[in-house]
């Protein structure tokens, strides 16, 4: 073998050297994420280490930091007014329709001291039917405003419009028999629910005009209104 040969093998030996040691170093640094409790988080020492924790979101938790959400998790079945077993999520990104109170957050990210800033977060929200048997239309409602102020019952109507986030002054709006009514509702939705979905909600009326969900919303095919 020439001189000449000799250093062509000595370069192109250099090159695929280079390439490998990048490629491990990228490979390094984005690697998957340790899935903890978190207990451990709480507990340990995972500063700038890239993990996933799951656990329910707290409720009147959720504020915002500019284009940042924060809230709390708290493992499922614990009394999340322990704020010693809530873990602190700062998530930058849209939160989905199906996040809210009690619903299981996934979330991964870096942990910085006690608090994870999360890059991703899925939720866990189970579908819910419920037949509107025995509910009342929005019209029906609002013709006994005075009479079912506070008083615990179901209404049922057709979704108009867009679904907002658990952070809005209301979720979303439903309308049956030409008459429409905001409703209220900090917990997570079943991700089926859009413009046009037939609900059954279980909750109040509030004084100021709004009905306040204190379950699930559920889906119901059946509704004719």
């Amino acid at each position: 073998m020439n001189k000449s040969a000799k250093r062509r093998l000595v370069v192109v030996g250099g090159i695929v050297v280079i390439a490998m040691l990048v490629i491990v170093a990228i490979a390094g640094s984005g690697g998957s994420a340790s899935s903890l409790s978190i207990a451990d988080v709480l507990g340990g020492n995972y500063d700038g280490k890239k993990v996933q924790v799951s656990g329910a979101v707290v409720a009147d938790s959720l504020t915002s930091e500019g284009s940042t959400a924060v809230f709390k998790i708290a493992p499922e079945g614990v009394d999340a007014a322990d704020s010693e077993q809530a873990l602190t999520v700062q998530y930058n990104g849209a939160l989905p329709a199906t996040f809210g109170t009690g619903v299981v957050a996934i979330c991964t990210g870096t942990v910085d001291g006690k608090t994870l800033e999360a890059s991703e977060m899925v939720t866990k929200c189970p579908s819910k039917y419920e037949s509107a048997e025995g509910s009342l239309t929005v019209k029906g409602l609002l013709d006994q405003q005075d009479s079912m102020m506070f008083k615990d019952t179901k209404v049922c109507g057709y979704v108009k419009g867009e679904i907002n986030d658990a952070q809005a002054d209301f979720r979303f709006t439903i309308e049956s028999q030409g008459e429409t009514l905001k409703v209220v509702y900090d917990g997570g939705l079943d991700e089926a629910i859009t413009d046009g979905t037939a609900l059954v909600i279980s909750g109040h009326l509030d004084s100021d005009g709004v009905f306040v969900a204190t379950e699930q919303p559920s889906i119901d095919s059946s509704i004719k209104v």
